[in-house]
């Protein structure tokens, strides 16, 4: 079996060269740095050569000579996508809720009269291990076939230690068994359980000193991440937790200023957060500190989209400074997708982004917003050679044509893992 892939021949080969350093912001955000009629070369995983057909057969007669070949006329390539921020391990469904939400219940309602969080942590708790590896799996093989190829996966639906650990662990097995990379995010401060809810503090210390060291012990989690809002943590408890987390080596991310502006922007800047994630009711005073402290914004459309509530000011953010991603947010209360192209229509439709800033957000930028630009998100010499195409003539097409599902092949790792829109990886 060949250990070398020959992409070729491609009408565009987007490459996102350029911002491996540092995300891409404002004009930035839309250099996308294509290659017309472009072909990529990898061997042993990794991509060796970007350009047109004649300059890499030219360069790389013999690789290309023992290659495996894929046909890339009339379609587009991109780097694999990537999801920077999903709550990917989970047991049920919460159809009920959005059925009372379209009778005019808010999200908030239901989750304080026992709904929402609580009741995906009653679900998760009661799985077991292999119940939530199964149903975890599918959903991945799902966003494979969406084109994603790196994902981040947060705990949070268990909120004691022993289930906060197992969803950490499920997904820590995931990485391993399957073809997509998780990175995880632990996030015990998701939801006061309804037990402590009248004792806030000391759930608070409970993360501190009983689950940060256990996930940091056990090595289960590159992020710690905290729901920072008004009835979940407020800005002090949230910044105590984040700060513990840096002591263990865990670093901070934050669920921030999605219901109201809640000073969660801002936190994410001083305490060096590597983002800020929803971010819909953030002040320009917090979108600016996130600007100049290189804090990515995720924002999470399909959020809004299913809650029918105002979208994030992407564009106010993109023009201040701040390096935009954007991710599914999959979950099964407020964002039950797992489709990213459609999360990039969204992008454009309802957040006045451009299909060049969608592309730079679902890319480059969401890789640095997970810590990995350095080997994945852009189609560069001595990456991953995580790549996708889509069977449309050109980028544009991808915003243009919503709700659709245009991924032809997937490749991770150099190796075809979706094949003529059918997983083949198994």
């Amino acid at each position: 079996m060949s250990n070398s892939l020959f992409v070729k021949n491609a009408a565009q080969v987007i490459t996102m060269q350029g911002h491996t350093d540092k995300p891409a912001k404002k004009e930035a955000m839309k250099q996308l740095s294509i290659v017309e009629n472009g072909s990529v070369l990898a061997q042993d995983g990794e991509i060796i050569a970007v350009g047109t057909e004649a300059e890499i057969k030219n360069n790389y007669p013999d690789v290309v000579r023992n290659a495996k070949e894929i046909h890339a006329t009339g379609k587009i390539v991109t780097p694999g996508l990537i999801d920077p921020h999903t709550h990917l391990v989970h047991a049920g469904t919460r159809e009920n809720e959005y059925a009372m939400r379209l009778k005019g219940k808010t999200y908030m309602d239901i989750m304080h009269a026992g709904g929402g969080i609580h009741a995906t942590t009653e679900a998760t708790q009661k799985a077991d291990f292999e119940q939530l590896y199964q149903a975890a799996k599918k959903r991945l093989d799902t966003f494979l076939l969406h084109g994603v190829t790196t994902i981040e996966a947060k705990s949070g639906y268990g909120l004691t230690t022993e289930h906060e650990l197992k969803q950490l662990e499920v997904a820590q097995q995931l990485n391993m068994d399957h073809v997509m990379d998780i990175v995880s995010t632990f996030m015990g401060a998701h939801a006061i359980p309804i037990t402590e809810k009248n004792h806030p503090e000391k759930f608070v210390d409970k993360v501190i000193h009983e689950m940060l060291p256990e996930v940091a012990k056990r090595n289960l989690a590159v992020f710690n991440d905290v729901f920072c809002e008004r009835g979940v943590f407020t800005p002090d408890q949230s910044r105590r937790i984040l700060e513990a987390g840096k002591q263990y080596g865990l670093i901070p991310k934050i669920h921030a200023d999605e219901i109201e502006p809640y000073g969660g922007a801002e936190l994410a800047a001083e305490v060096g957060a590597i983002s800020a994630d929803h971010l819909l009711k953030a002040s320009e005073i917090g979108m600016n500190k996130m600007a100049e402290n290189d804090v990515v914004g995720v924002l999470l459309p399909g959020t809004a989209f299913f809650l029918m509530a105002a979208f994030a000011d992407a564009r106010k953010m993109i023009d201040n400074g701040v390096a935009v991603a954007l991710s599914t947010d999959a979950n099964p209360g407020s964002s039950p997708t797992l489709s990213l192209p459609f999360i990039m229509n969204l992008g454009c439709l309802k957040m006045e982004m451009t299909p060049e800033e969608v592309l730079t957000a679902t890319t480059i930028n969401a890789a640095h917003a997970i810590d990995c630009a350095k080997e994945v998100g852009s189609l560069e010499v001595g990456k991953k050679a995580d790549i996708t195409i889509f069977d449309v003539p050109n980028y544009l097409t991808l915003s243009y044509q919503y709700g659709m599902n245009h991924v032809d092949t997937v490749i991770k790792n150099g190796g075809i893992v979706v094949e003529d829109r059918h997983l083949v990886y198994y």
